[in-house]
């Protein structure tokens, strides 16, 4: 699609974002599509549907990624978060992911759940939003008056030094061949699109689970669509020149140009997909009137139309199904636990660059590495925490702790038997 000015281009593609977002926020209603819920029914029940399906999404996403990036209809390269980026900022990954588990453990779902949740009507997750947007916005910009960061006074002086700069990108594929990058992204993408695909396809169970096949493969497809739209759609003629949306901005054209045509200032102007926690952490900034992540004035960005989306789309599906419900906190406990998991996830998504989907689908899309570490570090520390509740629940007074979260790493193979504190049950 040609536009003639940056400002028409932008909007159309906010507004795609935003209809794509409906389409995967009543589709996660409609299917219970919740990674947070995936680990559950794994840890303490052994159901692997939910798991499968959320694997299913990075398989869809995987595989039309990396098949439009070869035919050249977009790239990933440069997105918005730096998905392949040269700083292999591995320990933020594995402390910010295992924190965003815990967080969404606590907070009863992911970034995307709690606007699924937001759209069904339930009133605590409206909590949850505030806070994990309030603690992801002054994760990267300054508290008033200062020029600290949640980020440069509590993670940069120790996690930094062990970020390693690579030569080149770090998906699969540029570090398998840098050289011939392309068709490594084609063999690689391909490959783990396929394990994926007969891990998932391999259970009978899922196979006879139309929800779960549903849920996976309209995510995966929403943040392949994403990819495009923000990518590969949108065109603008200036000057005499014809520019994508994404190199518009990079170029300054719109700066050149007489300040009644610029339009919107570029906000958020990079191939991206969708994720949750940053967007939610735009809200704050967007509240407040001050720049969002550096950028220019406080326009709308892609990634907040998605969140609008995802909220819209449950919204509808729960009034369509009557499935509508106010639900709010049984007690202080539930408050506080809450509160905890929310400053998690808003801290932990921002250091890990990403939650379940913006890391574990959109990322993965990528084959960034980064992103499958991410993934192992989130389902870790949400299963860790099922665990340690589980054993503090059936035990009760016996089970401090100290006790549950080494018997919990004792399940998890981490630690040998020979340390278990309880009883396994």
């Amino acid at each position: 699609m040609n536009f003639e000015s940056f400002d028409a281009a932008h909007w159309a593609i906010l507004w795609w974002a935003f209809g794509i977002a409906v389409v995967m926020g009543a589709v996660a209603n409609k299917t219970n599509f919740c990674t947070m819920g995936a680990v559950s029914d794994l840890v303490n029940m052994g159901d692997t549907g939910r798991i499968r399906a959320w694997i299913l999404a990075m398989a869809v996403a995987v595989l039309g990624v990396t098949i439009l990036e070869f035919v050249d209809v977009f790239s990933t390269d440069g997105a918005r978060p730096p998905y392949r980026g040269s700083s292999f900022a591995w320990l933020e990954y594995i402390i910010g992911g295992t924190m965003f588990g815990i967080g969404m453990t606590l907070g009863s779902g992911c970034g995307n759940k709690t606007l699924v949740r937001i759209g069904g009507g339930n009133i605590k997750s409206i909590l949850v939003f505030i806070v994990i947007s309030i603690f992801a916005y002054f994760m990267i910009n300054p508290f008033p008056g200062t020029d600290d960061t949640i980020y440069s006074l509590v993670f940069y002086p120790w996690t930094n030094p062990t970020t390693v700069s690579l030569a080149g990108s770090q998906d699969i594929g540029a570090l398998i061949s840098a050289e011939n990058k392309g068709t490594m992204r084609l063999v690689a993408g391909l490959v783990v699109a396929v394990l994926l695909l007969f891990f998932v396809f391999k259970s009978s169970e899922f196979r006879s689970n139309f929800d779960n096949k549903l849920g996976g493969l309209v995510i995966g497809l929403c943040v392949v669509g994403a990819w495009y739209v923000s990518a590969g759609m949108a065109s603008i003629t200036a000057d005499g020149e014809t520019y994508s949306w994404t190199n518009y901005a990079s170029n300054d054209v719109w700066m050149m140009m007489p300040e009644a045509e610029q339009g919107a200032a570029p906000s958020g102007v990079a191939p991206q997909s969708y994720t949750f926690i940053n967007p939610i952490g735009e809200m704050t900034g967007y509240a407040v009137g001050n720049n969002v992540d550096g950028m220019r004035g406080t326009t709308l960005t892609f990634g907040m139309m998605a969140v609008f989306g995802v909220i819209v789309g449950s919204l509808l599906w729960a009034l369509l199904s009557k499935s509508f419900r106010i639900e709010w906190f049984v007690n202080g406990k539930d408050f506080v636990t809450h509160l905890i998991g929310a400053i998690l996830m808003g801290v932990g998504g921002v250091l890990a660059l990403g939650c379940t989907i913006g890391q574990a689908v959109t990322g993965v899309s990528t084959l960034a590495v980064g992103s499958f570490l991410a993934f192992i570090s989130i389902v870790f520390g949400s299963a860790l925490t099922m665990k340690i509740q589980y054993y503090k629940l059936v035990y009760e007074e016996e089970a401090t702790f100290m006790k549950a979260f080494i018997t919990a790493l004792v399940d998890m193979k981490l630690l040998p038997s020979g340390m278990r504190k309880l009883d396994a049950v």
